[in-house]
C-alpha cells in the first residue's frame, strides 16, 4: 500500500519539541491507523447491514483512540498546552505537517482527537468560554467522551457573505431563543454529538456597530427542546455516516444568558480566530491526501501495461507524475509560510497569506486526486480505491469555508492596497 508520509521539510523554524513528535505520528499510523481502513471498512458495511449506519462508529475507532491517547498523541492541535491535560502546546507551523500526515487517512484525525468540527470549537471554548463552559463542553470534548458541531452555513442566503446570516438570537427575559434553520452542520448526525456553537444575528442589531456587530455565538446543547435534524445531506452521494452533514432547524430554542460566547455583537471577532487556524489544518490535510493520490498515482502508473509499454515509460504520465510533484511541494511551502506568519504576526496580519492556502491547497489537490482517477481508470471512480472519495472531499473545501472567489477578493484587494502604497498612490 502506498504510505507517503514521510516527506522531506522545508527549513522552517520548527520548535525542538516538533520532530521526535512528527516522528511518533509516522511512525503510529504506519503501525496502527492504515493497516486499519481495512477493519473500518469491513465494520462500517457490518453497521449498514444491522441498520446501525447512524448509530455508531466502527469500534476499531475506539481501540485506535484508545491507543493515541496512552502514546501521548492526543490534542496535538491544542497551542494552550498549560491549561489542558493531553495538549502539546504546539505552533501553527509545527501543527501543520502533522495535520498533513493525518491527512492520509479519512478517520486518522479522529484517532488523535484533531478532528474537525471539534479542533474549531475546543479553540473557541478555550478562548472565549466561560469556566463554567469550559468545565462543562471543553474538558468532555478534549478527553474525547463527546462530539461537537458548528452550526453558520443557512440555506436561505448566501452565507459566502457571513453578513447575511439571519439566524435569530432574541433576549427573553433571563434566557435567549435562536429561530432559525442552518445547514452543511457537519457532526450533528454523530450520535456522540453533544454541544453546538450555533452563529446568529441578535434581534434588533445587538451590542456592536455596524454589519460586523450584529452576530454572536451561543452555546447550545444538541438535545436541547427545539433542536430538530431535518435531513441528512450527502456530499457527491456519500453521506458520510455517522458523523455526518445535517439540515438543522431550531423552533424556540432557549438558552440561558450565560450561553453566550464573549458578549453580544462579538460572533465575527470569534469567527475569525476560529476560522485561521481551522484553514491551515483543512489545507495540511488536504497535502496529505493529495500524497497519497500521488503516490497511487505513481503505484499504478508501475503496475499496469497499455500498448506495450508499461504507463509509467509514457512522457505523457511522466509529465503528469512531474506536475502533481511540483503542485505539491509549492503548497506545502505556502501552507506552512502562512502558518508560520500566523505565528510570528498574528491571524489578521496573515489574513493574505491565509486566504491565498484556502484556495491553492484544495486547487491542487483536485487536480492530483483527478489525475490519479484518470490513471486508475475505471477503478479510480468506483469503490475499489478511496480515490472518489478523496477527490469529493477535495472538491468540497473549495466550499467549506468560504468558496474561492471569496478569498481570491480578498488577496487582491490586499495586493493592490500593497502596490498602491508603495506607488504612493494611497
Amino acid at each position: 500500500m502506498a504510505d507517503a508520509l514521510d516527506v522531506d521539510l522545508p527549513p522552517f523554524p520548527f520548535s525542538p519539541a516538533f520532530e521526535p513528535l512528527r516522528r511518533r505520528l509516522i511512525a503510529f499510523m504506519r503501525e496502527h491507523v492504515l493497516p486499519a481502513e481495512a477493519a473500518w471498512t469491513q465494520q462500517q458495511a457490518e453497521l449498514t447491514e444491522r441498520g446501525e449506519r447512524w448509530a455508531r462508529m466502527p469500534a476499531v475507532l475506539d481501540e485506535l483512540k484508545a491507543k493515541a491517547k496512552a502514546a501521548g498523541l492526543w490534542n496535538l492541535f491544542l497551542p494552550n498546552s498549560e491549561h489542558f491535560k493531553h495538549s502539546h502546546g504546539l505552533s501553527n507551523l509545527d501543527y501543520a505537517p502533522l495535520a498533513e500526515i493525518m491527512g492520509h487517512c479519512f478517520f486518522a484525525s479522529e484517532v488523535f482527537n484533531c478532528s474537525a468540527p471539534d479542533t474549531g470549537n475546543m479553540e473557541v471554548l478555550a478562548r472565549y468560554g466561560s469556566a463554567a463552559q469550559r468545565e462543562r463542553w471543553l474538558r468532555p470534548l478534549l478527553e474525547g467522551e463527546i462530539r461537537s458541531a458548528f452550526l453558520m452555513t443557512e440555506p436561505a442566503v448566501a452565507s459566502s457573505d457571513a453578513t447575511n446570516i439571519a439566524l435569530e438570537v432574541r433576549r427573553v427575559g433571563d434566557e435567549y431563543e435562536l429561530n432559525g434553520v442552518k445547514w452543511w452542520s457537519s457532526g450533528i448526525m454523530d450520535p456522540r454529538c453533544e454541544v453546538l456553537i450555533v452563529m446568529g444575528r441578535m434581534a434588533g442589531g445587538g451590542g456592536g456597530d455596524g454589519k460586523h456587530g450584529r452576530h454572536c455565538m451561543v452555546v447550545v446543547p444538541r438535545r436541547a427542546a427545539g433542536v430538530r435534524v431535518a435531513r441528512s445531506l450527502t456530499v457527491f452521494g456519500y453521506d458520510d455516516a455517522p458523523h455526518g452533514h445535517g439540515e438543522v432547524h431550531l423552533e424556540r430554542v432557549r438558552v440561558p444568558l450565560d450561553a453566550m460566547l464573549l458578549g453580544e455583537g462579538r460572533g465575527f471577532e470569534i469567527a475569525q480566530g476560529r476560522l485561521g487556524p481551522g484553514r491551515v489544518h483543512h489545507c495540511m490535510r488536504a497535502i496529505g491526501l493529495s500524497e497519497r493520490c500521488l503516490a497511487l498515482l505513481c503505484e499504478r502508473a508501475a503496475s499496469r501495461t497499455a500498448f506495450g509499454t508499461r504507463l509509467a515509460q509514457k512522457g505523457t504520465v511522466q509529465a503528469t507524475i512531474a506536475e502533481c510533484r511540483m503542485e505539491i511541494d509549492q503548497a506545502r511551502l505556502l501552507v506552512l509560510s502562512a502558518a508560520h506568519a500566523m505565528d510570528a504576526h498574528g491571524n489578521k496580519a496573515a489574513r493574505q497569506a491565509i486566504a491565498m492556502i484556502k484556495v491553492v491547497a484544495p486547487r491542487i489537490g483536485c487536480l492530483v486526486a483527478d489525475r490519479a482517477i484518470q490513471i486508475h481508470g475505471g477503478a479510480g471512480v468506483s469503490q475499489d480505491t478511496f480515490l472518489a472519495q478523496a477527490y469529493a472531499g477535495l472538491r468540497t473545501l473549495r466550499l467549506a469555508d468560504g468558496p474561492d472567489e471569496v478569498h481570491l477578493g480578498m488577496v487582491g484587494k490586499l495586493e493592490l492596497k500593497r502596490a498602491l502604497t508603495r506607488a504612493g498612490k494611497l
